[in-house]
Parts: structure tokens; C-alpha cells; sequence
């Protein structure tokens, strides 16, 4: 079955309205792409339905005049991401952008223990987010407490994630590669952390790409650099298609 979100039926206008699929580079803020867009678009009213870190890359669905008002409806979609682990050290962050300590190194994972800890994680579960995200305790941004060094681990808020899909796509010692099909709000990077303390090893997201939101693929995306005043209007699009499934 599929759902059909659209704001309007007539062709667009001189003035940009409608739905992007941006393909993220690495080292821009989702805001960055907000900002660039507004320049092409010559529009402020542009927004995104779905923070991607800086370090990672992929699928930004953005809203540009009155679709932007559609947004909030988008934000609770399935994402899937493919994601690679370094094994064999620790973030603060949990990722490649934090302080990286070594572990002692007393054995390499095999391919059978691997899939074995990756079955841990398939399903409905609690997950702690990072001590550095914008989750806020007491009314403070808790990557704001992990800075001051005031952070602890029982600060970590949970949230109920569902894993729909997790699979090893390549292993060679350190790197492990993984694609993830999960609820929205699911922090990746804590997956990879608590997949390297299962395995003994440690582990960090060394790198992610957001491939899809919903059944939207980051395949139909168009990457910033391509996207010009002249052709905008050919990439907006009056409707956004989302699957009952991702």
C-alpha cells in the first residue's frame, strides 16, 4: 500500500514551493544545507524533516515554502542507513568526530560472533542515547553537560527504537559494515557503541550514509553542487510517495 502526501495539484509557480531529496555531503550541518538551499530557492522558508550529524552523508528531505508546513508529518518515518564500525577503539561521542581510545586488543571478532551479536539488537528495545546529543536534562543540552565534564551515564535518556533489519554487508579487521532499517530517532552511533561491548572489542561509527526515508531512496537526491537557480524547479517535487512499510 501506498500513501500519497501532497500540499497541491497545480503545476509550481515563480515561486518555489514543493518537496527536495538532497543528498548530504560529509562535513555540512543539516542546517548548512538549509542555508544553501534558501540561496538557490530564494526563499527563508525552507526546512528539513530529519537531522543528519555533520560527518554523515545521504538522503535530506527538505520542504521549501508552503511544504514545509507538511514536514512534521515526515519526521516519524522508517530511515535506513548504512553504517561503518571501527573496531578496536572507543569515541566520547561515539563516533569518528570524538576523542578515539584504543582498547587493548585480545582477540579479532570472527564472522559468526558478529552475526551473533547482531541478532541482540534485532527488534523492539531500549536504547540509551549519547552523553553528546541535544537531548536535554534539566533543561540543558546534555552534549553541553558531557563538554563541562558533568555528564555521567545514568544522565543517558532511553527511547523505545524498533531495529526492523540489521545485517553485516562487509568485515575485514577493523572495519565492520553494516546496513540498518530502523524507527525514527534511532541513534546509530550508540548502536555501534554497544556493538563493540558486546563484542569485547569497542567500537565507533567511523562512517554513515542515510539511504533512505521511508521507501524515498537517496538514489532520487540530488547532491547541492548539482543544484543550481536555473534547474531548482526541476527537482521540487508537488508530492512525496511513503510506502505502509520501509
Amino acid at each position: 500500500m501506498t500513501v500519497w502526501i501532497a500540499w497541491r495539484d497545480e503545476r509550481l509557480s515563480d515561486s518555489v514551493d514543493g518537496f527536495l531529496l538532497i543528498d548530504k555531503p560529509s562535513g555540512m550541518t543539516s542546517h548548512d544545507v538549509v542555508d544553501r538551499v534558501r540561496r538557490v530557492a530564494g526563499t527563508r522558508a525552507v526546512g528539513h524533516a530529519g537531522t543528519l550529524d555533520p560527518m554523515a552523508t545521504g538522503l535530506l528531505l527538505l520542504g521549501i515554502g508552503k511544504a514545509t508546513k507538511k514536514l512534521g508529518a515526515l519526521i516519524g518515518w522508517d530511515k535506513e542507513y548504512e553504517a561503518e564500525l571501527t573496531l578496536g577503539a572507543t569515541s566520547d561521542t561515539f563516533d569518528a568526530e570524538g576523542m578515539i581510545h584504543a582498547t587493548p586488543i585480545t582477540h579479532h571478532a570472527t564472522n559468526e560472533q558478529i552475526e551473533s551479536v547482531l541478532e541482540k539488537f534485532r527488534g523492539t528495545f531500549e536504547q540509551k542515547a549519547p552523553l553528546f546529543s541535544a537531548k536535554k536534562i534539566k533543561g540543558k543540552k546534555l552534549y553541553d553537560l558531557a563538554r563541562a565534564g558533568t555528564a555521567t551515564e545514568e544522565m543517558r535518556p532511553t527511547k523505545h527504537i524498533t531495529i526492523h533489519a540489521l545485517c553485516m554487508t562487509h568485515y575485514a579487521t577493523p572495519h565492520l559494515s553494516i546496513r540498518v532499517s530502523c524507527s525514527s530517532g534511532t541513534y546509530i552511533r550508540s548502536l555501534a557503541d554497544d556493538i563493540g561491548r558486546e563484542l569485547g572489542t569497542g567500537a565507533y561509527l567511523s562512517a554513515l550514509r542515510r539511504t533512505k526515508i521511508g521507501s524515498i531512496s537517496v538514489e532520487q537526491a540530488i547532491t547541492l553542487n548539482d543544484l543550481t537557480k536555473e534547474n531548482i524547479t526541476g527537482f521540487v517535487k508537488n508530492e512525496i510517495p511513503q510506502s505502509a512499510s520501509s
